[in-house]
């Protein structure tokens, strides 16, 4: 199969297409999906608020929702990432802004580098990398499909928290993982407006999520401040040097992005992080009122741990749905 083209540019313009004249299998074009009704269940999309979560992406919304209506396999691709569609399911997600699969799992200690990219150069030609490192016994299934899901979430969250930007579907595309476990399109929806709406309850200012950070006068002179923390917030806390951003420092951390997202929102209510003062003509809520207690106790679970809890709920739910 011949490699995807690169991405538009952030300032192509966007072509209206109908679901009638996607460009048949193997061949690729530019689509932002039609003003019209949302096809079957799919949700309607407003325009943006003051004081949403994350930007609306209605465009990119209506259009998986189409693709899963037609049960469409390939890879719908714009400048924040992709998404890889099988049999209309969300089968893989990337995304510049979140850390791969690899990364996590070289990070978490239960692969080791050399292995990973043996792996990915034997079978990644094949896109069964996934089915090779089961049959070398190199990770359990459950290890698998937990790491595999938490990296699709997060990187779909980091597609669709970029809003609407010009994308283009490349039909029968596939990616290079491998068959592992696929999200539908309700399940994923759900799940990341769940994501959305926590960080909006934490500390209601999106700026924080792409602005360099910078630490606080307050986190510089008390010396008890950081000790306070949890290690994982420490760790984001050091490198909120003004000159990194959120994404940066999850890179550096190799940890996910939307989990590193939530430490920074806890940072900024505790006043450790600057809210960054948004462009002119944003709407934006009023800061509410720092909390007066210390930041919360460090956590029981090690810091390095991943979110095995939600990532086993969503699993529960995907395997209720078949």
């Amino acid at each position: 199969m011949a490699p995807i083209p690169p991405p538009p540019r952030r300032g192509a313009p966007r072509h209206a297409a109908s679901r009638s004249d996607r460009a048949p299998a193997g061949t690729a074009h530019t689509a932002t999906p039609r003003p019209a009704d949302p096809v079957g269940t799919a949700p309607p999309a407003p325009g943006p608020t003051p004081g949403t979560p994350v930007p609306d992406a209605p465009a990119l919304d209506r259009l998986l929702w189409d693709l899963a209506a037609e049960r469409a396999s390939g890879a719908l691709v714009s400048p924040a990432g992709a998404l890889y569609l099988l049999d209309g399911q969300v089968a893989h997600a990337e995304s510049p802004a979140a850390p791969g699969l690899g990364i996590l799992l070289v990070r978490a200690g239960r692969l080791d580098a050399h292995a990973w990219r043996h792996a990915l150069d034997v079978s990644g030609p094949d896109r069964s990398v996934a089915h090779h490192l089961l049959s070398a016994a190199q990770l359990t299934r459950g290890e698998l499909e937990l790491g595999h899901l938490a990296t699709l979430l997060d990187a779909a969250y980091c597609v669709r928290a970029a809003g609407d930007l010009a994308c283009r579907f490349h039909a029968g595309a596939r990616h290079w993982l491998g068959p592992v476990r696929s999200v539908p399109v309700p399940v994923l929806h759900s799940e990341l407006r769940r994501r959305a709406r926590l960080l909006h309850r934490i500390w209601p200012h999106r700026q924080l999520d792409s602005a360099p950070l910078r630490r606080t006068h307050r986190a510089t002179a008390t010396a008890s401040a950081p000790a306070r923390l949890r290690p994982r917030e420490r760790d984001v806390l050091r490198l909120a040097d003004g000159t990194h951003t959120a994404v940066d420092i999850a890179a550096a951390l190799a940890r996910q992005t939307y989990r590193t997202l939530v430490d920074v929102r806890r940072l900024a209510a505790a006043g450790l992080v600057e809210t960054p003062t948004p462009a002119p003509g944003t709407p934006q809520p009023p800061l509410p009122p720092r909390p007066g207690a210390a930041p919360a106790p460090p956590h029981r679970r090690p810091p390095e741990a991943p979110d095995t809890a939600t990532l086993r709920r969503i699993r529960d739910a995907l395997e209720a749905r078949l």
